[in-house]
């Protein structure tokens, strides 16, 4: 049941990743190039948490994959608010 639950974030994840793509291409804005990657980044973590089958202990250095995910996006919004403030 845990792994059908990681399915299923892992595909609301790639759903969300597919929108913002899906506006990157039409906008050509780097936000939501951003936030698809990290959307892309947030799957990949829970598929490969999903596979992996490790305990709770060990699977804490794939949430630095989070971490490179959340970052992207801070990043993001900080160039785009300093770029509409000049």
């Amino acid at each position: 049941m845990l792994d059908f639950s990681f399915g299923a974030v892992a595909m609301g994840h790639l759903v969300a990743f597919a929108f913002f793509l899906k506006f990157w291409r039409r906008t050509r804005d780097p936000l939501f190039a951003a936030f698809a990657a990290a959307f892309g980044l947030f799957a990949l973590e829970q598929t490969l948490i999903a596979w992996a089958g490790l305990s709770k202990e060990e699977q804490t250095w794939f949430y630095l994959l989070r971490l490179a995910g959340f970052l992207l996006i801070i990043g993001a919004i900080l160039r785009k608010n300093k770029r509409g403030a000049r």
